[in-house]
């Protein structure tokens, strides 16, 4: 499946903030890419909520139309759809891996997903956008727990409360859907709810 493969600098100078982790683009200019960069053109409201959900696209790696899908099964859910559409992409099972610390990035989680390194429930998944339920366990596959990636990876766990991390045993459990304020990104998902409902 496509993937975007271009200047990662540029779309973070786009945004204004890291998409992809850490980058010096940033520091080096801090006004949009492009001859028009520093024009003070007042965006549109259109342009606001295309702006907020290009960003999110980049951050949690989808293509339009599996974003567009994912936002589809979230409005027919019960309850506020933003919020709804955020827990399911942080239900991903190639973001739950980024989030417990086993690949530095989502890219490289879906990696490692897609490389068949990674078990749920004791099976091997190899479906990125597989979609974890509370309760599911995550590890990694024991022929891979050898790998630099995983292993300069598992010190620097980060804590999240909707995880349960065993760095030790290369594991862990998704115990809950996330609440919208232990969700760290940010991301104003009424703008994406307004872009999509027009």
């Amino acid at each position: 499946m496509a993937r975007y493969t271009g200047p990662k600098g540029r779309i973070s100078r786009r945004f204004k903030e890291s998409i992809f982790g850490d980058t010096k683009a940033l520091e080096k200019r801090k006004y949009g890419p492009g001859q028009h960069g520093k024009s003070r053109k007042k965006p549109s409201d259109y342009s606001i909520q295309l702006q907020e959900k290009q960003k999110a696209k980049y951050l949690y790696g989808l293509l339009e139309k599996q974003f567009r899908n994912t936002f589809v099964k979230a409005a027919h859910k019960h309850g506020v759809t933003g919020e709804i559409f955020l827990q399911m992409l942080e239900s991903r099972l190639d973001n739950t891996v980024y989030r417990m610390g086993f690949a530095p990035t989502r890219r490289a989680a879906r990696q490692l997903v897609s490389h068949c390194h990674i078990m749920v429930n004791g099976r091997n998944v190899n479906i990125p956008s597989f979609q974890l339920k509370p309760g599911d366990v995550v590890e990694i596959e024991e022929k891979s727990r050898g790998l630099e990636l995983i292993t300069r990876m598992l010190g620097a766990t980060a804590r999240f409360p909707w995880l349960a991390v065993e760095p030790k045993a290369f594991k862990g459990t998704f115990l809950n859907l996330p609440s919208r304020e232990d969700i760290p990104e940010n991301i104003k998902e009424n703008l994406i709810v307004e872009l999509y409902s027009k």
